[in-house]
């Protein structure tokens, strides 16, 4: 069985929230998200810059939300929740699932770490981070002008990445999001295993 190593609310709820969608059996390792904790060589062995989440499969383990949740889908998917290599979304799947991390994720992460560092905070460094999410999030508004999901009708592993930076961003920015990203997050939001996900994030 998978085993999902997690702390309440980090990016685990990705590959959770895959599981839960195509009912994937797995098991959440809770995991202590003190410093202390994850500065440890026990944690390190498991993700080697001391974050979370980490996931096994057997002997198989790894690190990185995104790929964990592409590992999933490959292995245990059944070519649900993202298209055929030779369908013609492939490309843009691959492209929205990699801007949830790579490009909308950045700022909100540095927002985090700043805090983290910083303190009284710098507010000319976070201001400049909430832009930087700002122009991400108008980028998927602008997206979802004439589709319910990323790829059109299809619900994907795309919507559960960019759902989960989403949540990130009402949390460190602001709750106000423009239409149709308001419309597509309570659609992602309302959906069965995004409630079973949630109550497990709880549970943790």
């Amino acid at each position: 069985m998978l085993k999902i190593y997690h702390s309440k609310g980090t990016r685990a709820l990705r590959v959770i929230w895959v599981c839960e969608e195509l009912g994937v059996p797995y098991e959440i390792v809770p995991v202590d998200f003190s410093p202390e904790y994850r500065a440890k060589a026990e944690w390190r062995a498991m993700n080697p810059v001391g974050k979370v989440p980490a996931m096994t499969d057997g002997d198989m383990k790894m690190f990185e939300s995104c790929a964990m949740m592409q590992y999933v889908l490959d292995r245990y998917g059944e070519g649900r929740l993202q298209p055929a290599k030779d369908n013609p979304t492939y490309a843009h799947y691959l492209q929205w699932c990699w801007f949830a991390e790579s490009t909308f994720a950045r700022p909100l992460g540095e927002i985090v770490n700043h805090r983290r560092e910083f303190k009284p905070e710098l507010d000319d460094v976070v201001a400049e981070m909430k832009r930087r999410a700002t122009l991400s999030l108008n980028a998927l508004d602008q997206a979802l002008v004439d589709r319910p999901f990323l790829l059109g009708n299809e619900f994907s592993a795309a919507d559960i990445s960019n759902g989960y930076t989403i949540r990130a961003y009402r949390r460190l920015v602001t709750e106000d999001l423009p239409s149709n990203a308001d419309a597509y997050f309570n659609r992602l939001t309302s959906m069965p295993s995004y409630e079973r996900t949630v109550a497990a994030d709880e549970a943790t």
